[in-house]
């Protein structure tokens, strides 16, 4: 998808086209940087904030982490993506895969290797993306999502921004491009719970919260579908669902028993 002042209109209101406009021209934008059509940038506002859009994907996939739930991109994304149309970054994409091919196996896999002992979340993406099945449990992954939620607001119980769970979702697309359904699952099922249990925590960003609740949910559900074909597994994840309509958040209920209804129908099919 081109990025022109047109197509960006197309994905926020007029308001948060203008805000976008302002802080392009207030010099808002820092540390921005481009590999392939992927874009990164920190834009400052009452704090900083992190953005990203995928100049490729239809409607540009905009994420930032500001608290903002209206319709369309906020407008963090909406200057960054004015950058791009006006200045664009340089695509260090070629630069990258240079230093990839003239760097010596032996040294390239020893850094590797020394990242990914540090780096859990590398870790994880890396044996899932060369289909390693998961050894995290649900209870394990839902403890590193439910962090999240403490470290958000520190001071307070209640969470009024946003949360990033792209790394989350990020892990369960690898297992489910590897066809590790069983693992991919899990991670979803950390997903719908911690979400759950957290939502009732939520004051803001509901829109944001929301749709990763119903992504994780939908996600849980098909992969449940795939890999649990025997009717002993089938049952115990329609279980988890239905006993998430009794007790998990009263306003999520609605959206167990349709899932418990598609798991089981689909599993029938």
């Amino acid at each position: 998808m081109d990025a022109t002042e047109d197509t960006v209109r197309d994905i926020c209101t007029d308001a948060v086209f203008e805000r976008g406009e302002r802080y392009l021209a207030e010099g808002r934008i820092h540390e921005i940087h481009r590999v392939d059509s992927t874009v990164t940038a920190v834009v400052s506002g009452s704090r900083q904030y992190d953005v990203r859009v995928d100049l490729a994907a239809d409607g540009f996939a905009p994420w930032c982490d500001c608290p903002c739930d209206g319709p369309g991109a906020c407008k963090h994304v909406v200057a960054v993506l004015l950058r791009c149309v006006d200045d664009p970054p340089a695509d260090d994409g070629d630069r990258l895969d240079a230093a990839l091919d003239s760097a010596d196996a032996d040294e390239l896999r020893a850094f590797l290797r020394d990242e990914l002992a540090t780096n859990t979340d590398l870790r994880a993406r890396f044996l899932a993306g060369v289909g390693e099945p998961t050894r995290q449990s649900v209870d394990g992954l839902r403890a590193s999502i439910d962090r999240r939620f403490d470290e958000t607001n520190p001071e307070y119980h209640v969470v009024f921004e946003p949360i990033d769970f792209t790394r989350w979702f990020d892990l369960a697309n690898e297992y489910r491009e590897q066809e590790q359904y069983a693992s991919a699952a899990t991670v979803y099922r950390a997903l719908v719970e911690s979400l759950d249990d957290n939502m009732e925590r939520v004051d803001g960003a509901y829109d944001h919260f929301s749709r990763a609740f119903s992504r994780a949910l939908d996600g849980y559900v098909d992969c449940a579908v795939i890999a649990e074909r025997d009717a002993d597994a089938v049952t115990d994840a329609v279980a988890f669902l239905e006993e998430r309509v009794t007790a998990g958040t009263p306003f999520l209920a609605d959206h167990f028993e349709k899932a418990a209804v598609d798991l089981r129908e689909r599993a029938d099919e």
